[in-house]
């Protein structure tokens, strides 16, 4: 219990909480009256949402996507922000930037399921590491332009991310951006697979 006390811990629970929040799910259910965990590749996040929403309304699905991914980026930026304004130790920021993630992920809310982690990741590297996420901004525009494949697009822009990191910062411990980055990878398997295969749906 001594954990609950401690401003590391409070911090970290609050990450995982908030971070488990599943936006996408309830705007969709509320806006729009669908259950993204029942249709199109039943994640939580804002692809899903765009994809399952177009088919009743494409200019509110446009608005819920949006709002998801806002939403989502979001969680994790607040609590890492809070922590920075009161000058916790990195090792801590970096604590609580994998568990929004987690969270998102692997939400307590919907036992443990969840979403990619894209936008959660996005919202936390931004502060973490703010000049590889605008280059890895940069590549997922150009990709989702190009190849207009969300996970593919995602993927790249992760890689990139992370490269650059390694260039940027050679001196940097790297373990948790790169437990970030395994786990945004761990969740895209099925789009791996689809995307291997041919079968990766576009985003138009």
């Amino acid at each position: 219990m001594e954990f609950l006390f401690n401003i590391n811990g409070q911090f970290y629970l609050a990450a995982y909480l908030i971070g488990s929040i599943p936006f996408g799910l309830l705007l969709a259910k509320f806006f729009a009256g669908v259950d993204i965990k029942k249709e199109g590749s039943q994640s939580i996040g804002a692809t899903n949402v765009l994809r399952v929403v177009k088919e009743k309304d494409p200019k509110l699905a446009k608005k819920l996507g949006a709002m998801t991914l806002i939403l989502d980026a979001l969680k994790g930026l607040v609590v890492l922000t809070l922590a920075i304004l009161m000058q916790l130790p990195e090792s801590t920021l970096w604590g609580i930037a994998v568990l929004a993630v987690v969270g998102h992920c692997f939400s307590l809310y919907l036992w443990f399921e969840g979403g990619k982690g894209v936008a959660t990741a996005l919202g936390v590297l931004i502060l973490m590491l703010p000049l590889e996420t605008a280059i890895a901004l940069l590549v997922w525009a150009f990709m989702a332009k190009v190849v207009k494949i969300s996970s593919l697009s995602s993927l790249v822009a992760l890689v990139a991310l992370v490269l650059a990191s390694f260039i940027l910062h050679p001196e940097m411990f790297h373990a948790p951006l790169l437990l970030i980055g395994f786990i945004v990878v761990y969740k895209h398997i099925p789009n791996i697979i689809r995307l291997f295969k041919g079968a990766e749906k576009k985003v138009i």
